[in-house]
């Protein structure tokens, strides 16, 4: 692959579109659509950034016999889907503050214990360079409604036998489905 550009296209308010043009090993022109989180990517070294854009929160109960997930309208599916709770950083924060804030947003709970932080992954590489990290560990408290008036989620805790169902009959996010077939084992 031989990168020769970037344009940028459509700038909404939280994404970008741009069509990356580069030849391929046998010297075909091709065209690359992707959407991004970075409002100015004019450059191949741009596309991949070192700092994640949002974090994924894989949080269990206190006794670690439950996990928490959200049921959540998703307008570019159309449907409901089971995913972690998850949101962008804010501008200042770090990923800890930002996992704390968005669960809380979002469910209600309270963070009470940080097991691991997992590094930079992609949520859509096929399309996007949007980045996030995964925090692990566990929260506690009394599940509410979700405070944003954007946002359809339902949370809820599952256990192993729950999710094994769920599994069966429900739509998930890829990460929140291929984590929750293991931990369900």
């Amino acid at each position: 692959m031989r990168f020769q550009g970037i344009k940028k296209g459509e700038e909404g308010r939280f994404i970008t579109r741009y069509d990356i043009q580069y030849k391929t090993e046998d010297g075909q022109d091709k065209n690359y659509e992707i959407i991004s989180r970075r409002k100015d990517i004019t450059t191949f070294e741009e596309l991949h950034g070192d700092k994640p854009d949002a974090v994924v929160l894989i949080l269990t109960s206190p006794d670690g016999e439950k996990i928490l997930l959200n049921k959540e309208f998703r307008m570019a599916a159309g449907m409901w889907v089971y995913n972690f709770p998850a949101g962008l950083i804010d501008p200042g924060e770090d990923a800890k503050t930002a996992a704390a804030r968005e669960l809380r947003e979002e469910t209600g709970l309270e963070l009470i214990s940080i097991e691991d932080v997992i590094g930079l992954s992609y949520s859509a590489v096929g399309f996007s360079n949007e980045m996030n990290v995964c925090v692990v560990g566990k929260c506690d408290g009394e599940i509410r409604q979700s405070d944003s008036s954007f946002e359809e989620i339902e949370a809820a805790w599952y256990t192993r036998e729950e999710v094994r169902e769920l599994l069966k009959t429900e739509r998930f996010a890829a990460r929140t489905q291929a984590y929750c077939y293991l931990w369900s084992k």
